[in-house]
């Protein structure tokens, strides 16, 4: 289906034609390049940044966010959520676009309820992941602004996978996504161990959020955490999280 009209400046918007009336608008703060054989969206004016990981233990699963969200320059939000369940045995860490992030979070949850009500158990983080990563694949060509951490425990042992805008998704040890991610790759990369507990895993995540808060401007007001294990999903407290951080300072 072909676009009736793009109006540019500040705001592009598209209109498509269907049986005499309006199918789709999409308003976007982005600006239009041409060239002969296609048509170029760039971003303009929209500024994304975050920092989030996740972190494969022995024992289960670290998942961490700061809390910062930025509109430009601007510090918009100070205390964002970016760290979300989706079942006892899930969890999901956002960057990118406040509005993707959370309608994505609440699909999958959503996706994820229903399958455990109609087969009477939990979803694996493959099937999780797969099915992610093809509701993203078909808005490849007007994606969801958004990179996702999926991770948590499953029948077949502890999972983190990346997702990104056109439905890639890659399991690995250990994954960070947004802005601050350099930052935190410099830390894991040096400090993080096969086979490391829960307990060490808490503790690096703090280090490695703490580097890139110092470091990323777009990074900050504090970390959100999570541990996804045998018993479940459980919220690591603020108490313990300043804790974690007094002891890196000491």
């Amino acid at each position: 289906m072909q676009p009736l009209s793009l109006i540019g400046g500040r705001y592009l918007t598209i209109v498509y034609d269907y049986l005499g009336g309006i199918n789709l608008i999409y308003l976007a703060p982005i600006n239009i390049r041409f060239t002969p054989w296609r048509e170029i969206l760039v971003e303009k004016e929209l500024k994304k940044g975050t920092t989030t990981l996740g972190l494969v233990c022995k024992d289960g699963i670290v998942m961490a966010t700061e809390m910062r969200a930025t509109m430009g320059n601007l510090i918009g939000h100070k205390t964002t959520q970016k760290l979300f369940r989706i079942s006892d045995n899930m969890g999901l860490t956002v960057a990118g676009l406040v509005g993707d992030a959370q309608m994505l979070a609440r699909w999958l949850s959503a996706e994820v309820k229903l399958y455990e009500l109609k087969h009477g158990n939990q979803m694996s983080l493959k099937a999780a992941s797969t099915l992610m990563a093809n509701i993203m694949n078909g808005r490849r060509y007007m994606p969801f602004w958004v990179q996702l951490l999926l991770g948590g425990t499953d029948s077949e042992g502890s999972h983190v996978y990346s997702l990104d805008a056109a439905g890639g998704s890659i399991p690995d040890k250990f994954q960070t996504t947004g802005s601050g991610s350099p930052f935190v790759y410099g830390v894991l990369e040096d400090r993080f161990k096969e086979n490391m507990s829960v307990a060490e895993g808490k503790k690096l995540g703090v280090r490695a959020l703490t580097a890139a808060m110092k470091r990323d401007s777009a990074s900050g007001d504090g970390i959100s955490m999570c541990v996804i294990d045998s018993t479940g999903f459980q919220k690591v407290s603020d108490k313990e999280i300043k804790k974690l951080e007094s002891s890196l300072a000491a």
